[in-house]
């Protein structure tokens, strides 16, 4: 087995590094104290081609691949959990399943924008009564002539705030079995009947855009299905494989973070005329992290490669997921106890990193939904 990253690979790592080093670190603790979302740091992403870099360039993207993808997004991740999650959502939920299933004229009309950096994308999937059910989805889209009438609401999305077009979920039929048949529909935002609002007050990843959507009669074409109209729940599900190791990504990047300056502080901070990192107990912890985060590190990888070679990675994404994020809040929380007091203050970041982490155990399926999958896969 072969663990070295490719050229190209290190190129990408590299290039994003800097670039969150630079542009996005020294704005982290503005952006969560402001809960701004940083619309001119995702222009300049989209500049550098970090939106588009798993899609092919025929449609405005960088020709790279997964793994390429998931470096960049514990790279953004390591400096704000905030960008990191609009940047993993724009990829992995709003352009990643017209990539997967969108027709040729769809792919030109709605991803290219996407992976070209010029626009946002956004799953609307989550609502008021179908969270971890998601096959409890109660928006409908009724057939009207060469239409759907979409009606419904969603809950939680993100970007949807700065995004031109949405993946709603929507009830569009019944099976012959009686059950319900969910499908998926590209609703550009400035459609007549969509309104969206912001106006969560959050925890963490505060910076990130968390929109509720309502539906009220939103007319659009038919030709704006996305992929098969049996298969839409399956497609979803697909597509949520995929965000989960984008999340566990983000894991990743948080809980390496949360090392780094639990590391430097350890070494820096004197008691007894001596550096904390000189004690047991502090090693002891750093020992942990740093092994929790390389494991974590070799699972997320491991997904992002299966899905690279068309292999199954349902499993193993649900591991990296699951592993990774919580990983990211235990890595977290002994960072501020390395830290003391200080833990505790704005300016030292390690008290965000926690409140960042506690989301990616609820999101994208919570870290009880990922044991369910595990479960099932085990034939449970």
């Amino acid at each position: 087995m072969n663990f070295e990253l490719s050229k190209e690979q290190l190129m990408i790592k590299k290039m994003v590094k800097e670039f969150a080093d630079e542009v996005i670190q020294p704005r982290a603790i503005d952006i969560d104290k402001e809960a701004k979302f940083p619309v001119d740091i995702f222009e300049q992403m989209g500049e550098l081609g970090l939106l588009g870099i798993p899609f092919p360039e025929e449609y405005g993207g960088s020709g790279g691949d997964t793994l390429s993808y998931i470096l960049a997004v514990e790279e953004i991740g390591r400096v704000c959990g905030s960008t990191g999650l609009s940047y993993a959502a724009a990829v992995s939920l709003g352009a990643s399943p017209i990539h997967s299933y969108g027709t040729p004229e769809q792919k030109e009309t709605f991803l290219k924008p996407l992976a070209e950096g010029k626009a946002l994308g956004s799953f609307g999937l989550t609502e008021p009564n179908a969270g971890s059910d998601a096959g409890g989805t109660e928006t409908t889209a009724v057939e009207a002539g060469d239409d759907f009438i979409i009606n419904g609401e969603k809950s939680f999305i993100t970007n949807a705030s700065f995004a031109k077009t949405i993946i709603v979920t929507a009830v569009t039929g019944k099976n012959e079995k009686g059950k319900n048949i969910i499908s998926a529909i590209l609703v550009p935002t400035d459609t007549e009947g969509m309104t969206i609002t912001s106006n969560y007050d959050k925890m963490g990843v505060r910076g990130s855009d968390t929109a509720e959507i309502v539906l009220e009669n939103v007319r659009v074409p038919k030709a704006n299905l996305l992929g098969d109209p049996q298969r839409g729940f399956n497609q979803f599900l697909h597509t949520l494989d995929g965000g989960r190791i984008s999340i566990a990504a983000l894991g990743l990047g948080i809980a390496q973070g949360s090392l780094d300056r639990a590391l430097s502080y350890a070494k820096e901070r004197t008691q007894f005329k001596k550096p904390i990192s000189s004690f047991q107990a502090i090693q002891f912890k750093l020992a942990d992290m740093s092994m929790e985060v390389e494991l974590a590190r070799n699972m997320v990888h491991k997904a992002a490669w299966l899905k690279d070679n068309g292999k199954p990675f349902g499993r193993e994404a649900a591991y990296a997921k699951l592993y990774a994020t919580e990983t990211a809040f235990r890595s977290a929380n002994e960072a501020i106890q390395i830290h003391g007091g200080n833990g505790y203050m704005r300016e030292y970041e390690v008290e965000r990193y926690l409140r960042d982490a506690k989301l990616l155990e609820i999101g994208e399926g919570t870290s009880e939904i990922q044991r369910v999958v595990i479960a099932r896969q085990l034939g449970c």
